[in-house]
């Protein structure tokens, strides 16, 4: 049996608010451009077998409840108790939170209150420029009150994200290294000029502007890769060596182990174990065993990528924990590792590296 600290969920998002029925509910379980085949729901998944598997027993249920059973009790017990018991019986010391989604969720306070748990803001770059945008008349208002907020937010969070400079379609070609001033006053211009009110930043431009407007700050830069090739980033990474800011890699499955051979290649760059267990479920183990094939022990990071249901958050930590005890315990007990080597790695893993990375525990 491999011993854990409690985690460190490194990525995530609030939960929603409001009572949800099945069809509502079963939506938030995966991500899908239509509903579910005939005579299925998003219940049959990896996701929902795994929601079925882990999240009854903190609702006061066995094991495997039927979806109408499960949700009848959530609906019993009411959101905010719900919430309670997923958060909190989940094991998690710690949150990461990107509040840059829209939707009536929970911030970093109101879930580290549910999960009995600390909270940290990780801070949506593309949010920034378009909170900003709406206040800034000008340009040159526009690009000055920019810095200043991504200063102003850097003081307050734990890390900045972006989630659109890699995985938007209109931007396949983001240049490596920063753009010239000119340049971002062009794209700025552009942008400023034809987005409607609370329009996004798809500029790839303006969108390296942020992310090297993130690279002086010196906090770390959380990359989502979405279901994509992570080889997008490398020319991003071999630019950003050396100056001091780590770049964590989210996302990437099944393209999980390009992820981590860059953590491997760049000492800046670390990868996320994420929301890829918790879609996996009952092959959890076989993806983070693929991480760990490749990926520096010390560069591996748990997160659970939970958004909306605080289902997601439970599942992704509980499957995390088990997931990495039948790894690094089957290692040991055929005689591969030491448990004392296991343990270790496992804390690392856990809570440890995130911990060091995001400079948790003071500088």
């Amino acid at each position: 049996m491999i011993e854990t600290p409690p985690l460190v969920d490194q990525y995530c998002h609030g939960v929603l608010r409001t009572e949800l029925g099945l069809g509502t509910f079963e939506a938030q379980l995966m991500s899908s451009a239509g509903p579910p085949a005939a005579g299925t729901t998003f219940f049959d998944t990896q996701t929902g077998f795994a929601v079925r598997r882990w999240c009854p027993p903190l609702l006061g249920l066995e094991p495997h409840a039927t979806p109408a059973r499960y949700l009848a009790r959530r609906r019993e017990l009411g959101v905010a108790e719900t919430a309670r018991r997923l958060l909190s019986g989940s094991g998690v010391a710690a949150y990461l939170v990107d509040t840059g989604v829209a939707g009536d969720l929970t911030g970093p306070k109101e879930l580290a209150l549910a999960g009995d748990a600390e909270a940290f803001e990780a801070v949506r770059l593309e949010l920034l420029a378009e909170q900003v945008a709406d206040t800034s008349g000008t340009v040159g208002a526009f690009l000055a009150n920019l810095a200043e907020a991504v200063h102003h937010a850097a003081a307050g969070a734990a890390a900045f994200t972006c989630a659109t400079a890699f995985t938007c379609a209109d931007t396949p070609d983001l240049a490596p290294e920063p753009p010239g001033p000119g340049a971002v006053r062009g794209a700025a211009g552009r942008w400023l000029a034809g987005r409607p009110r609370g329009g996004a930043v798809r500029d790839p431009v303006l969108l390296s502007h942020l992310l090297w407007s993130a690279v002086a700050s010196g906090l770390p830069l959380q990359l989502h890769t979405g279901a994509a090739d992570a080889a997008a980033l490398t020319g991003f990474a071999r630019a950003t060596a050396g100056l001091g800011t780590r770049l964590v890699l989210l996302g990437g499955y099944p393209y999980h182990r390009r992820t981590a051979q860059l953590a491997a290649a760049f000492p800046h760059v670390y990868a996320d174990a994420g929301a890829a267990l918790g879609q996996t479920g009952a092959r959890a183990a076989a993806v983070l065993a693929e991480l760990l094939e490749i990926a520096p022990f010390g560069k591996v990071l748990f997160s659970s990528g939970g958004r909306h249901l605080p289902e997601l958050h439970a599942v992704g930590a509980l499957v995390f924990r088990e997931a990495l005890g039948r790894v690094l315990g089957g290692w040991a007990a055929e005689g591969s590792w030491s448990w004392r080597d296991a343990e270790r790695v496992a804390a690392m893993v856990a809570a440890g590296n995130a911990r060091r990375v995001y400079r948790l525990d003071g500088p």
